[in-house]
């Protein structure tokens, strides 16, 4: 299936609620009023967009509209498709070009951390990349033994630890083999947990140390993963973690079943953090890397029938 079906289909719920809420509002005017915009900006709220984020697309809305003299509520779809575009656009490459170059993955537990690892590492070996998984959330033995199936699915090596143990060493020892067997992607499952702020950011500082002797120069990619069935919730997760790591991006888990996929606006316009996968399904192949005109285009038109390019 071409991205286009993936996005579309993964999609599906959200173009349905928050689309169609949009479409209802703009199919119950005859032409563009200060109450259209009023309720525009509350089928948007109602989509997981935010309030910040609602405001600014319609506060862009009305500027647009006016600077083209727009009269028809039907033209207004595309100029708001062309906004969120616009607006999520940006950062969500991973730029990943030094062997080897390191990803650590961080998000409490129930997220999908594990999931996205494992698809992770399936998506670049399936580039023909070499790949190294490092088990260091060691805290739950549950978070090792989920990855080592992973890792078995995906077919690359492992690097693991007891339960317990320092999850900077386990670190240490992923990049020492990483390098030892000339691979290309290190991904280190860490953090899973966010109760207690000052030893989190106590590990991670001590993480990031051992990165910097042992790869100061390799680029470093910091993964948030979220559940995007929480909605404005993962926004607020999101902003904990901020306070307590270097996030570079974030892996947004199971889109396909919500309809709350307006939360990627949010994360984007609010957090300034740009959004690098979703997952839009629960094949292995089913981790997408994001692509905003892709995913604007899935959110306002049904691109489950569209075929490829």
């Amino acid at each position: 299936m071409g991205i286009f079906k993936k996005f579309g289909f993964g999609l599906k719920k959200t173009r349905e609620g928050m689309t169609g809420r949009i479409e209802d509002v703009l199919g119950a005017y005859e032409e563009i009023t200060d109450d259209l915009y009023e309720d525009l900006e509350e089928a948007l709220i109602m989509g997981d967009v935010g309030m910040k984020t609602a405001v600014d697309i319609v506060e862009e809305l009305r500027k647009r509209v006016n600077r083209n003299e727009v009269r028809n509520p039907k033209h207004a779809k595309m100029i708001i498709a062309d906004i969120v575009a616009a607006m999520i656009d940006g950062g969500e490459d991973m730029g990943l070009i030094t062997i080897p170059s390191i990803i650590l993955v961080i998000g409490v537990n129930g997220v999908g951390k594990t999931t996205t690892i494992g698809k992770l590492a399936a998506m670049y070996k399936k580039e023909g990349k070499k790949v190294i998984l490092g088990a260091a959330d060691t805290f739950r033995a549950a978070a090792i033994e989920q990855l080592e199936v992973w890792a078995d699915r995906a077919g690359v090596d492992i690097v693991k630890h007891k339960e317990g143990a320092d999850p900077a060493a386990v670190v240490y020892d992923t990049i020492s083999a990483g390098i030892a067997r000339d691979c290309d992607i290190i991904i280190c499952d860490t953090a899973g947990r966010l109760h207690n702020k000052k030893n989190l950011m106590d590990e991670l500082a001590k993480i990031y140390r051992v990165i910097e002797k042992q790869l100061p120069y390799a680029d470093r990619e910091i993964l948030l993963v979220l559940d995007a069935t929480t909605g404005q919730n993962a926004v607020s997760q999101a902003k904990e973690f901020m306070n307590v790591a270097e996030l570079t991006g974030i892996a947004l888990t199971k889109l396909d079943g919500t309809a709350r996929g307006g939360v990627v606006l949010a994360i984007k316009n609010e957090l300034k953090l740009p959004v690098k996968f979703i997952g839009v399904g629960e094949q292995i192949d089913d981790l997408q890397p994001f692509k905003p005109a892709v995913f604007a285009k899935a959110l306002f038109e049904d691109t489950s029938t569209v075929e490829e390019e």
